[in-house]
């Protein structure tokens, strides 16, 4: 369902008005019909020279269109063509998607909410509007989201075996264990809350599984049954498997923690009546709030913030759909939230935390096909990364090529008695990473180790501040960053001594140095040795852990310097290019497009008569196929096995083609609040490889959504006679190796 009202459909032309909805099962998208001779832009261009390209129905609204992109996450729990489990996961993901949505932005427009602060966006819309259409939206998908689960995936997965287990169809043998687990695994953790003047209502953790409970009678102190909370342990499983024996033959069995309480409630109040026991969760604003002016200790401030995380402002509260009216009110009134605010649900209310299920299952027919990433041919050779990178620049596209490259490279860096320095950005790795592992034995040996850990990465705060206590333990240099800036930017920095001279060599990439989301999210990582880019590198880890005027780069764009205003003079320069009569063409691919100005200059590349391909995972606040404004612009969004996360940006230059590869999305925050690093392909080989790729992904008709003019996407599907092209598939086979 499009968002409504949000453009008037007369502005659309007659062949894009439908509204096919976004079900899996739509027909292909209908090919725009635009007239592309030049008489034509310069009629269309003219008939629009009075329309400001600040006029609020050229633009969709952020909050929503993100949430439109988790829709299609949830979509994908409906195609068959992923396997089952894979297609829970993708019904889990979009679970824990929506919470990280309203810890952040929902919690966002409530707290301008509460403090006043109407705002009226770029696209027209008012902070209450836009809540008042996320708040219906997120409801009605919520719902379809347990549809989905009860009606397709549980019923599904039983075919294969799987099975939830209610209360209700435990048998003896099972109950009995059930029983045994609760007494030696669940009673001495769990600690009811009996509410009363002596015990108020308790300061729940944010997405923590609770239970309100009804009670009835006196208890040992002779006071009245009322009601209680029951906080579920933290530390205990949300889905038990039971024992092989216990299972019916040929079937995996699974107990929720939460059926194992009901089951046991009365236990819990022993000599009272239970009237009714009726899970709930609480989501809170976790979004932290450090005055850069005021700290003096980032990682002190930090830390005393991510305490205060877990008790924040509630923002949404859900409830088993069966608890009784009067109860779920009194939640209410105790997080200070309103209707709007309460989730009825027909499962559990903490999804998300069903995924450790998925990953201990061993029926791995359910799930995709495994496969090994490759390795590039120039590197399969028996000699030193220091060698082959000095002779040629390497590009490798993750998760289809490995990782391990990036982690060896750092491993043979922190052996090697040549390698003088090395210097690192890291803004998210895993706990267990081998490259902190390398960093860690480099700066042991007595290399000069510099690294720039960015603590204030969200959700990984905590794991930062660890990390970069290990790594001062160590005696490399650990530098926070700027304060007023996050370093988001993906670079590596090595110097080296050969035959008498300093070497440099570096490393680029779209993505984060962490080994396992390298498995998942699709990235370019360029490593080279040329001299002018690692100089560049080098200037800006300078300025990174220096003061000073920006320091000159050569190729290298640099937010909050550079980058933003070259974008626009490259997208203007294709313009430009459209003017005089010449082809000109452009392709953006990013996670988001947010950012006015950029917008804007497509927009004008679009009068001019440049066709612009634009793949935009997530948010995109761009309208397309507006007439004469942007009805050369086609969206795109991939949604799949894999993330899509590679930011890359082809400009056809008047037959002169530039790509270059980013750690920055089209958005306001990634232009003026980051660090971040945009570089040029210079190797015509790997430059025209990424190209090839990126007609790849428009040639997709499987996992592809085209975003139309009213805001909603439709799913594109391979005509009558058309092959299926999934570009992820198409990739994988064309840069993994299989087992």
């Amino acid at each position: 369902m499009p968002f409504a009202g949000e453009f008037p459909m007369s502005e659309l032309p007659s062949s894009q008005t439908s509204d096919t909805g976004t079900s899996a099962d739509n027909d292909a998208t209908p090919a725009l019909r635009v007239n592309h001779t030049h008489a034509g832009i310069r009629a269309r261009a003219a008939a629009n020279a009075e329309r400001s390209l600040d006029d609020a129905g050229l633009y969709f609204n952020r909050e929503l269109s993100t949430l439109r992109f988790h829709i299609r996450v949830l979509e994908q729990a409906l195609d068959e063509s992923h396997p089952l489990l894979e297609r829970l996961m993708f019904l889990l993901i979009f679970s824990s998607n929506l919470d990280e949505f309203f810890e952040i932005r929902v919690a966002g427009l409530k707290r301008q909410l509460a403090y006043g602060n109407e705002e009226i966006g770029m696209d027209g819309h008012s902070t209450a509007s836009i809540f008042n259409e996320l708040s219906q939206t997120a409801h009605e998908q919520v719902e379809r989201q347990y549809h989905i689960l009860n009606t397709r995936l549980i019923p599904a997965l039983a075919e294969q075996g799987i099975h939830f287990l209610r209360r209700h169809v435990w048998n003896k043998a099972q109950r009995e264990w059930v029983n045994r687990y609760f007494d030696d695994e669940i009673m001495p953790v769990i600690s009811p809350i009996g509410l009363d003047p002596s015990h108020p209502f308790p300061r729940l953790v944010n997405k923590s599984l609770n239970f309100i409970v009804e009670l009835e009678g006196r208890d040992a102190f002779g006071r009245e049954g009322g009601m209680a909370i029951i906080p579920a342990p933290r530390s205990l499983p949300r889905l038990i498997r039971l024992p092989r024996e216990l299972e019916r033959e040929g079937r995996q069995e699974y107990v929720f923690l939460s059926s194992m309480i009901h089951a046991h409630a009365e236990e819990l109040f022993p000599g009272m009546t239970v009237r009714g026991c009726y899970q709930f969760r609480l989501t809170r604003n976790a979004d932290l709030s450090v005055d850069t002016e005021e700290v003096s200790d980032l990682a002190t401030a930090l830390k005393s913030e991510l305490l205060a995380r877990r008790y924040g402002d509630g923002v949404r509260l859900e409830v088993a759909n069966n608890c009784p009216t009067h109860l779920s009110d009194f939640l209410l009134r105790q997080f200070q939230l309103g209707q709007e605010d309460l989730y009825l649900v027909d499962g559990p209310v903490n999804l998300s935390r069903l995924m450790a299920m998925i990953g201990d299952s061993d029926r791995f027919d359910l799930r995709y096909t495994p496969f090994a990433p490759g390795t590039p041919k120039a590197l399969r050779k028996d000699e030193s990364m220091f060698s082959i990178v000095g002779q040629q620049d390497i590009l490798l596209l993750h998760p289809w090529e490995s990782f391990g490259v990036i982690e060896n490279w750092l491993a043979e860096a922190a052996r090697d008695p040549a390698v003088l320095a090395i210097k690192q950005t890291l803004y998210r790795t895993g706990v267990d990473s081998g490259v902190v592992s390398a960093l860690v034995d480099a700066a042991r040996s007595g290399k000069e180790v510099t690294v720039v850990i960015e603590l204030r990465a969200r959700f990984d705060e905590a794991d930062n501040i660890a990390l970069a206590s290990r790594l001062q333990e160590a005696g490399a240099n650990v530098i926070y960053g700027v304060m007023a800036y996050k370093t988001h930017a993906k670079m590596l920095h090595i110097v080296r001594r050969e035959e008498g001279r300093i070497r440099h060599y570096a490393h680029m990439g779209t993505g984060n140095y962490h080994s396992k989301t390298a498995k998942l999210y699709t990235d370019y990582s360029l490593l080279t040795a040329r001299e002018t880019l690692c100089e560049d590198v080098h200037h800006v880890f300078q300025q990174l852990s220096g003061m000073g005027e920006p320091r000159h780069t050569e190729h290298l764009l640099h937010a909050p310097f550079t980058l933003h205003k070259r974008l626009v003079e490259l997208i203007d320069r294709e313009a430009g290019y459209a003017r005089k009569g010449h082809k000109a063409t452009l392709t953006i691919k990013c996670n988001s497009l947010t950012e006015p100005r950029l917008i804007q200059a497509l927009y004008r590349a679009s009068q001019a008569g440049v066709i612009c391909q634009l793949i935009i995972r997530g948010t995109c606040c761009l309208r397309p196929g507006v007439p004469g404004v942007s009805d050369n612009i086609t969206v795109r969004s991939i949604v799949g096995r894999f993330l899509e996360h590679t930011r890359v940006f082809h400009f056809h230059n008047g037959g002169k083609p530039e790509v270059w590869c980013s750690s920055a999305d089209f958005m306001e925050r990634n232009m003026f609040q980051r660090v971040e690093t945009c570089f040029p392909l210079l190797d015509k080989k790997i430059a025209q490889r990424v190209r090839k790729d990126l007609d790849t992904y428009m040639l997709d008709n499987c996992q592809s959504w085209t975003l139309q003019p009213d805001g909603h996407y439709e799913k594109r599907c391979p005509g009558k006679d058309e092959a299926a092209i999934s570009a992820q598939e198409t990739l994988l086979y064309a840069y993994a190796a299989r087992p």
